[in-house]
């Protein structure tokens, strides 16, 4: 199993533990890292979601991201938005996408509290591709 990551920048001191938490994971599940790509924030993610999922070489994508809440309800715009795109595209390619996106609603300590969530889209991602596998 070859996985995508997909992780965004924007509160990268949250972002960059819950990539490494999902590598661990990936390792310790089996399952193959093949790409990590940094985005700059999680509402830049579904562009490169499709690209990666029209490559051969992934079989799967994990989507890593925190989206604080902020002044205004832009977090409710950006975490609903992507994980829409997010599942069109995983039905359009049909190949998981593991959504590993905290938020909204969520201040700082809650998005550190939420890190884990990174492991739990690449458990999804495993967990489907066999599912995947076993209904073929």
């Amino acid at each position: 199993m070859k996985i995508a990551l997909i992780v965004s920048d924007f509160n990268f001191d949250v972002t960059s533990l819950m990539l490494e938490r999902a590598r661990r994971h990936a390792e310790f599940l089996g399952a193959e890292i093949s790409h990590v790509v940094h985005v700059p924030g999680v509402y830049d993610m579904p562009l490169i979601v499709k690209r990666l999922l029209g490559r051969n070489d992934v079989d799967g994508v994990a989507l890593l991201g925190a989206v604080i809440k902020g002044d205004t309800k832009h977090d409710e715009l950006i975490a609903g938005t992507t994980a829409a795109a997010a599942v069109d595209l995983a039905l359009h390619f049909n190949k998981p996408v593991g959504l590993g996106i905290t938020g909204p609603g969520m201040d700082r300590m809650q998005a550190l509290d939420r890190i884990d969530n990174a492991k739990n889209a690449v458990e999804s991602v495993v967990r489907l591709l066999k599912l995947h596998k076993e209904l073929a």
